[in-house]
């Protein structure tokens, strides 16, 4: 059996538009057709950062930390902040990551002093456009601080159709299905039952494979009861 040899099938926008619009019963036969394409799979990848984590989204990043410096600003792309540490000599052989925790907006808001200068051990994230980084306490000058965190960052827009999406192969087939239901809202009413049903299986298997393969162990806690 004669194979191609080729694993990198990765369709440009102006396939993907084809596709969808075949699905839905349409020929593409103007600029405006592939603009209003272009428009929802903008929209659809807004909506998937409403769907849960991406693994093809995380990235690790950090701040370097300035001294008596508490609020930052974090790349307009953050969608949220995962996990988070504190990286102490950086680059050296004494280097430690210590485990920095999270809080919430309330907890933050009463925090009584924010300028007491230490080693940050809590960090708040407020979710606008940029989004915000605050930590207590704030860094003291003893030595060079690093935020180092996972973040979760925005899907990069769709620009010319002749450019590739930003996703793993694996949701390829979910961005076709899903743009071909935002297609038929507008062009194919009477298909739009058919086509939901099937982004929502298409997607729903690609997240169930969009996941991490490190072991997990559940250890049930024993208590005596008198």
């Amino acid at each position: 059996m004669t194979t191609s040899g080729v694993s990198s099938y990765n369709p440009d926008f102006d396939e993907i538009i084809t596709e969808a619009y075949e699905r839905c019963g349409v020929q593409v036969r103007d600029g405006y057709d592939v603009l209003s394409a272009r428009r929802s799979l903008n929209l659809m990848f807004a909506e998937w950062a409403n769907r849960g984590l991406n693994l093809y989204t995380i990235e690790q990043r950090q701040v370097v930390l300035v001294a008596n410096t508490f609020e930052y600003t974090l790349p307009d792309d953050t969608v949220d902040v995962l996990s988070a540490v504190i990286r102490t000599n950086s680059g050296q052989s004494d280097q430690q990551d210590i485990t920095i925790d999270r809080i919430g907006s309330a907890e933050y808001l009463h925090t009584p002093n924010k300028y007491t200068p230490s080693r940050p051990a809590q960090f708040y994230v407020q979710r606008t456009v940029p989004a915000k980084l605050f930590l207590y306490p704030a860094p003291d000058a003893t030595q060079q601080y690093i935020f180092r965190y996972y973040g979760i960052r925005r899907i990069q827009e769709t620009g010319a159709v002749t450019n590739t999406a930003d996703i793993s192969f694996r949701f390829l087939p979910c961005l076709t299905a899903g743009l071909a239901y935002y297609l038929a809202v507008k062009k194919a009413p009477d298909r739009i039952a058919m086509l939901k049903q099937f982004y929502e299986e298409e997607f729903a298997r690609a997240a169930a494979e969009d996941r991490e393969r490190s072991s997990y162990f559940a250890v049930p806690t024993y208590t005596e009861s008198y």
